[in-house]
C-alpha cells in the first residue's frame, strides 16, 4: 500500500470511529454537548498559539481554559450567551495586555498580546455559537445539525466538483487545489444538504431557511476555510495539529465550520422571525 493510500485509510477509520461518539454528545445536549464544544474550543485556541507562537507558556493555558469555559456558558441561559461572553472576552482581553506589559521583550509585546486574544477568539467564538445553538429549548439540534450540513455538504461537493470539474485556480497564493468550480459545487452543495436534512429529518426547517442558510454558509464556510489556510502559510505549517490522525489538528476539521456556526446563530436568533 502507497503512502498515499495507507494516509486515505488512516483518515476513513478516524472518520468512522470519531464522528459517532462525536454525533452521541451532540445528541445527548446539555453538559455532554457543552464539555465537547469547550474541549474543541480550548484544542484549537492551543493550536493557533502553537503555530503563531511554537510553544505554550503560562498565557496560553490562561487564553486556553478561558476557551473552553465559553461553550459552557449557554449552560445558564442560551439566549444570552452573548451578554456572559462579552464580560469574559474583556476580562481576557485586559489580562493579554497587562501580563505583556511585564513579560517578554517590550518590542514583542503588543503582537504577543494581539495573538493572545485573536487565537481564544478564533477557538472560542464559532464553538460557543454551537454549544447556544445546542442549547436552545427549541430545535436545539435541528440547527447544530443545519450548522454542520452546510459546512460538510459543501466540503464533499467542492471535493468532487473541483476534483472532475475544477479548471480555474480560486486563491491559488493561499490555497492552491481549490477551484471556482469547486466553490460553486460547495455552495449547491450546502443548499442541496439543507433541502435533504428538511425533506428526511427536520420538517422545522423551512425554504428559506435552506435557501438562505445553504447560500450563505456555501459562501462563508470557504472563507473560513481559506483564513485557515492563510494562517499556516504565513507561519510555514502544514497542519495545524497532530491531535486527530490522518486529518492534522482539530482546527483544521473545522475552519469552515466555526465561520459557519455564528452564522446560523444570527440567523435563527435576529433573522428567522422576520421571514415570511
Amino acid at each position: 500500500m502507497n503512502e498515499k493510500n495507507k494516509n486515505l485509510l488512516i483518515r476513513i477509520l478516524t472518520g468512522i470511529t470519531l464522528l459517532p461518539l462525536v454525533l452521541l454528545l451532540l445528541f445527548l445536549g446539555g453538559w455532554y454537548s457543552a464539555v465537547l464544544l469547550g474541549a474543541a474550543a480550548a484544542v484549537c485556541t492551543g493550536e493557533y498559539y502553537l503555530i503563531t507562537q511554537k510553544r505554550l507558556g503560562a498565557a496560553a493555558w490562561v487564553g486556553m481554559a478561558a476557551a473552553f469555559l465559553m461553550p459552557l456558558l449557554p449552560l445558564k441561559d442560551a439566549a444570552r450567551t452573548g451578554e456572559t461572553a462579552f464580560w469574559v472576552t474583556s476580562v481576557f482581553f485586559f489580562f493579554a495586555w497587562i501580563y505583556n506589559l511585564f513579560r517578554g521583550a517590550l518590542a514583542e509585546a503588543p503582537t504577543r498580546a494581539a495573538h493572545l486574544v485573536t487565537g481564544f477568539l478564533y477557538g472560542a467564538i464559532g464553538l460557543t455559537a454551537l454549544s447556544a445553538l445546542r442549547l436552545l429549548p427549541e430545535h436545539g439540534l435541528a440547527w447544530v445539525i443545519c450548522a454542520l450540513t452546510i459546512t460538510w455538504a459543501n466540503d464533499t461537493l467542492a471535493y468532487f466538483a473541483g476534483r472532475f470539474l475544477g479548471k480555474h485556480k480560486l486563491y491559488p497564493a493561499v490555497s492552491p487545489n481549490k477551484t471556482w468550480e469547486g466553490f460553486f459545487g460547495g455552495m449547491v452543495g450546502s443548499v442541496l444538504g439543507m433541502f435533504i436534512a428538511r425533506g428526511f429529518f427536520f420538517p422545522v426547517f423551512t425554504v428559506w431557511d435552506c435557501v438562505l442558510l445553504g447560500f450563505f454558509g456555501g459562501l462563508l464556510g470557504p472563507v473560513g476555510d481559506l483564513c485557515e489556510s492563510m494562517l499556516k502559510r504565513a507561519y510555514g505549517v502544514k497542519d495545524s495539529g497532530k491531535l486527530i490522525p490522518g486529518h492534522g489538528g482539530v482546527l483544521d476539521r473545522i475552519d469552515a465550520l466555526v465561520f459557519n456556526a455564528p452564522l446560523v446563530f444570527v440567523y435563527v436568533q435576529f433573522v428567522r422571525h422576520l421571514l415570511p
